[in-house]
């Protein structure tokens, strides 16, 4: 009888076959329990907000008859990752019963990899490809990082238009401006380029050279090709799965009236939204914006910039966010000076990760988002991307695993790892993939004798009945790998 997510049929096994893996180290920190998870994320988030000021200890002398034992030296909270991997063998016993899951489905793929040697420790469904769907998010997030760096930023502007009174938005490609900086009036981060701001710094300017009244105008040209990929299911966008993909919206093209509705034209939306903050700071704005195109080397009034692209690509793993991987594919296009559309961003992101040694072969996708069920890819291209941004060689590459969810706490592993599968919390950080039919994670797990793995499981033949049982059973296998304690 079932049970939901805690029941979990088993089938026989599947075979297991080898390969070796390609050479790299790495030295990576991660954390052990929440109490290590804890200090980790105000560790990180320290290394993006820099030091604050010291707080002056007050000048009070302790008490003349006071008497204290030495402070002792507390141990450190994080250990490095120095563990050797298990043993191929006894890994694959300890985990086998949860390969045997029936909620899993026919195809199964895992691999699991020390990231500290080339072995390969434990290969499910050889070299087959697989349906990714958000796991492929990894891919376009890495080819951005190399391509623009982590501290690239992205400008909305508006600039003089083609007559004295009139002024134009130009969006930039940022896939989070937004209307304001904080939700239900809480501080959000990363903390957006906000409508409001623009409006205001353009208020300012126009006042100063006595402009009382413009007409407004919006230029969305930046990006090229189809808003909708011909390869998502033709209720995506009707459906406000996904937004049209724009060079100028606001909170990702979502309605402002909530309940994830999105609006039809996502830059009409943001003209009018920034026209009424105009209005708000004193500029009357006649008539309705037109769309058009800004006059070359215009005079700019006002801009404002994006969070960098490492906090950007930390956003869009925790939360899994498809508009903003989508934007992040056509910048990757933009920066080899192609144009920036779904097909030139997936060339230019194949290109850029096979230089750097990911191995696609067997692979095709068509998106960014993994939205597509056209998508396949090979453990392997996972595997090799998550090795590579793990690398000490490229620093840069390295939000996209310290950016990646944290099981139990962090974006879309908040709510997993409850059934059954304890030992994985705080020690695995795993993209999450979810379509109808498929589940997946690809990310990096520490187990119990120190060793950093990295770990990939995809089942894209899940029944819709077994969905959960299937969420389930992946969990509990990752949370296998994390309590192995099977070195050699």
């Amino acid at each position: 009888m079932s049970t939901g997510a805690g029941d979990l049929r088993r089938r026989p096994p599947l075979r297991e076959s080898g390969r070796t893996a390609l050479v790299l180290l790495l030295t990576i920190v991660l954390l052990v329990g929440a109490g290590g998870y804890a200090a980790y994320v105000m560790g990180w988030a320290d290394s993006y907000l820099g030091p604050g000021e010291p707080l002056a200890p007050a000048a009070v002398p302790p008490p003349a008859d006071l008497n204290l034992p030495n402070a002792e030296v507390a141990g450190p909270v994080l250990q490095p990752a120095h563990g050797r991997g298990p043993a191929p063998r006894a890994l694959r016993r300890h985990v086998a019963d949860s390969l045997a899951y029936r909620d899993l489905g026919r195809h199964l793929g895992v691999l699991v990899e020390d990231l500290s040697t080339d072995r390969e420790l434990l290969r499910v469904g050889g070299g087959d490809s697989f349906v990714p769907a958000s796991t492929l998010k990894l891919l376009p997030s890495t080819a951005a990082l190399e391509l623009l760096g982590p501290d690239h930023r992205f400008t909305t502007q508006v600039v003089q238009g083609r007559r004295p009174r009139e002024i134009v938005l130009v969006g930039g490609g940022d896939p989070l401006l937004a209307r304001t900086a904080s939700t239900d009036g809480e501080p959000t981060y990363p903390e957006p380029a906000t409508i409001r701001r623009l409006a205001r710094g353009t208020a300012r300017e126009l006042r100063e050279r006595g402009v009382r009244s413009v007409r407004l105008a919006y230029d969305d040209s930046l990006f090229a090709g189809p808003a909708e990929s011909p390869h998502w299911e033709p209720g995506y966008v009707s459906g406000h799965v996904v937004s049209p993909i724009s060079a100028l919206w606001v909170d990702r093209g979502e309605d402002a009236a909530g309940f994830g509705a999105r609006v039809a034209d996502p830059s009409l939306a943001a003209a009018q939204e920034f026209a009424a903050a105009l209005g708000r700071a004193g500029i009357d704005v006649r008539d309705s914006p037109d769309h058009r195109r800004a006059p070359a080397r215009s005079r700019t009034l006002a801009s404002v910039e994006s969070p960098p692209l490492a906090q950007i690509v930390q956003h869009l793993l925790e939360v899994s966010d498809n508009e903003t991987t989508e934007v992040l594919l056509r910048h990757v296009a933009l920066a080899t000076g192609r144009p920036g559309s779904f097909a030139a961003g997936v060339d230019v992101a194949r290109r850029t990760l096979k230089r750097l040694g990911v191995d696609l072969s067997g692979t095709r996708f068509f998106d960014g988002s993994g939205l597509s069920r056209k998508n396949r890819l090979t453990l392997d291209a996972l595997a090799d991307t998550l090795r590579l941004a793990s690398s000490p060689d490229q620093p840069d590459l390295r939000p996209v695993v310290a950016g990646l969810p944290v099981a139990g706490f962090i974006g879309t592993g908040a709510d997993r790892f409850e059934v059954r599968a304890d030992a994985g919390l705080g020690v695995a950080r795993l993209k999450t993939g979810t379509l109808s039919g498929v589940t997946a994670y690809a990310g990096v797990v520490l187990d119990r004798d120190g060793a950093a793995l990295t770990f990939v499981a995809v089942a894209d033949r899940v029944q819709r009945p077994r969905t959960l049982g299937a969420r389930a059973a992946l969990d509990t296998l990752a949370a296998g790998v994390a309590s192995c304690g099977c070195a050699r």
